[in-house]
């Protein structure tokens, strides 16, 4: 079998001919939800995490699942049978469905569940990341929605500040990354993150949840200055584990390197992975 076969609504069906109509909320005005996880060696990581957020997402979207979350877990299993890539992405996408007047709801959601090839970094990446600050709060933030307008719109922005991605900021608290968390570790060795208006990730949910890490994890907001004037600062994600924040905005995160805290917490994270 080719590594090819989807899951759509009821069926597996070749990923080429997986489709929905332009009637869909999803192409029609943009609403939808999804999640992703990664397998590794064949393993889903976390999945329990992420079937429990898919769920959530969309009842607060006011969209039906119609599958039970085991139900679910035989289809992703079957999936990852017939594809056999022992390390991928598996992409649980919702979408708004097909509405009466492609605007009110309810309406009848598709589910898509597709899985492509994932090679996911190996050992802790040194080299780090660059972000620069743009003033945005995401709207519909503790739901994993189909709506990244703004981040793609921000590529050139990204670009031009010399930065690999924009990590968003509204009334002058930090929020997240498009696509990550953000920590910061303060000069007093205390590990942070942002606790209001920002999707919650599995990542960072395990990394909070950390037993005998010998670290205080504190979920609180905070402001652009206090990131600047941290020790360490590092996103967290499914497809980057734990990536060290060198700069913001241009300016050196602590000294610049990837911080000891940050890699201690990198193992203990693997450790829960294994």
């Amino acid at each position: 079998m080719s590594p090819n076969t989807a899951f759509l609504n009821h069926t597996f069906i070749d990923a080429a001919q997986a489709s929905v109509l332009i009637t869909d909320l999803s192409i029609q005005r943009g609403y939808g939800i999804f999640d992703f996880f990664k397998t590794v060696n064949g393993k889903p990581v976390f999945l329990d995490d992420h079937l429990e957020r898919f769920y959530n997402s969309a009842k607060k979207m006011h969209l039906h699942v119609n599958q039970t979350p085991a139900e679910l877990k035989d289809i992703i299993t079957e999936l990852m049978r017939r594809n056999n890539l022992p390390d991928s992405g598996i992409k649980m996408t919702l979408t708004g469905g097909y509405s009466t007047d492609a605007y009110t709801l309810p309406a009848t959601p598709n589910l898509i569940i597709t899985q492509l090839p994932l090679t996911v970094p190996q050992g802790f990446q040194t080299g780090g990341t660059s972000l620069v600050t743009y003033p945005y709060q995401r709207q519909l933030s503790e739901m994993k929605t189909l709506d990244y307008s703004m981040a793609i719109w921000l590529q050139p922005f990204i670009k031009e500040n010399n930065a690999d991605d924009v990590l968003y900021q509204y009334d002058g608290l930090i929020k997240e990354t498009p696509r990550a968390n953000l920590f910061m570790v303060t000069a007093k060795g205390e590990v942070i993150t942002p606790k209001n208006n920002i999707l919650s990730g599995v990542i960072r949910k395990n990394i909070l949840n950390l037993k005998n890490s010998g670290f205080r994890l504190i979920e609180r907001d905070f402001s652009l200055e206090e990131l600047y004037n941290a020790s360490e600062a590092f996103i967290t994600s499914t497809t980057k584990n734990i990536l060290p924040v060198l700069k913001v905005d241009g300016k050196e995160i602590g000294d610049g390197q990837a911080g000891e805290i940050t890699r201690q917490i990198f193992n203990l994270l693997l450790e829960k992975i294994k």
